[in-house]
């Protein structure tokens, strides 16, 4: 919470603003619990509070294995790449990322954003029959395994509680930039391996 600067709104009002927002409540349910609670301010505060606590994952987890995919996600009318990293031990999201398409080297760049993150290179990576996913792990020097169904799923679970949170946004952001969205992502990131 470094990024308060006024006193405007108390911190603890606005940690619980962010946390029922990305726990699944929407801009204007979170406003209506801070109003009952003698707290009135606008949607457009809360989703200001979230864009400027950069919320991140938490740093240096040493899994056994993590399962690696991808999906898309409609940022306005532009389709793109959520990558995603999951320890299936925990379900807990190691790193996300938004591209805006889906290519080797993009996969490479995520991976090796992870490995400065996370101390993965002993770690079994759990991929789908997706090429650019294998090139990238064996370019690394990442051991990987082809899995459909099993550990692997552990990402599919985060995407479809992903899926499920942004058909409140009609499973897309509106009026938002790419970078907003990504920050809203990763922010979701943290507060669903708090949940967990």
């Amino acid at each position: 919470m470094e990024f308060v600067e006024r006193g405007a709104t108390p911190e603890p009002v606005m940690k619980l603003g962010i946390q029922l927002h990305l726990a699944g409540l929407s801009l204007s349910g979170t406003v209506s619990v801070l109003d009952s609670l003698g707290v009135e301010r606008c949607r457009t505060t809360v989703h200001n509070w979230i864009q400027k606590a950069n919320l991140q994952p938490a740093d240096g987890v040493e899994p056994n294995h993590v399962a690696v995919d991808e999906t898309v996600i409609q940022v306005n009318d532009q389709r793109y790449w959520l990558y995603a990293a999951v320890d299936p031990a925990t379900n807990r999201l190691l790193h996300v990322r938004l591209y805006p398409t889906r290519t080797t080297a993009l996969t490479e760049m995520f991976l090796a954003e992870l490995k400065e993150k996370h101390l993965v290179d002993d770690a079994l990576f759990l991929v789908d029959g997706a090429p650019w996913l294998q090139a990238a792990c064996h370019r690394h020097g990442l051991r990987f395994q082809h899995v459909t169904h099993g550990n692997r799923n552990a990402v599919e679970r985060v995407f479809k509680e992903l899926k499920r949170r942004t058909k409140a946004f009609a499973n897309h952001f509106r009026h938002a930039e790419p970078e907003t969205a990504e920050t809203w992502l990763q922010s979701f990131a943290v507060c669903w391996n708090q949940l967990i």
